[in-house]
């Protein structure tokens, strides 16, 4: 069983179905102060601006969350889903992470941060090529700490969450150039 057919504890995804697919509802609330969900991400979070980190808060976590993961992505680079943020580990007591999260490998009150796309850990903002891309922030609630190293990349990620995914939360924003 993969990871996105783990996610249930909220929704009660059937196996091979991931929280927030059609009819399945997502428990974790999750939002930024910088933008509403499916708006536009200010240029300041960009490569374009300060390209420093959003803000981002969370609340209704499931019984038995361990760790959080959090995964920024956009599905709309030319490539192939371009990773721009990997967060693990986080402790289940954080509510969030505070605007601009240095890159230095250890997330405020804990947890690690991983490698993104651009080969460098921390966060990249959004530096599309042309055209608007949407960027979506995941954020799953664990039934255990990961353990792994920092620097470790999305797919290492997903690897180790297998089987241990409570619930998941889900925040887009879209960037133009």
């Amino acid at each position: 069983m993969g990871i996105l057919a783990a996610c249930s504890a909220g929704g009660g995804a059937e196996p091979g179905q991931m929280a927030g697919e059609e009819g399945v509802t997502m428990a974790i609330e999750f939002s930024s102060s910088a933008f509403e969900d499916g708006a536009a991400i200010p240029k300041k979070y960009s490569c374009d601006g300060e390209d420093i980190s959003p803000a981002l808060s969370w609340d209704n976590l499931p019984a038995g969350t361990e760790s959080l993961a959090l995964i920024m992505d956009d599905p709309d680079a030319p490539r192939g889903t371009w990773v721009h943020w990997v967060v693990y580990d986080i402790p289940p007591e954080s509510a969030g992470f505070l605007e601009n999260i240095s890159a230095t490998g250890d997330a405020p009150g804990g947890g690690k941060q991983g490698n993104n796309s651009w080969k460098r850990i921390g966060y990249g903002g959004p530096c599309p090529p042309g055209g608007t891309h949407r960027y979506f922030f995941k954020l799953f609630a664990l039934d255990s700490v990961l353990g792994l190293e920092m620097g470790a990349t999305k797919e290492e990620l997903l690897k180790a969450m297998e089987g241990h995914v409570l619930d998941q939360g889900q925040l887009m924003g879209t960037f133009s150039r």
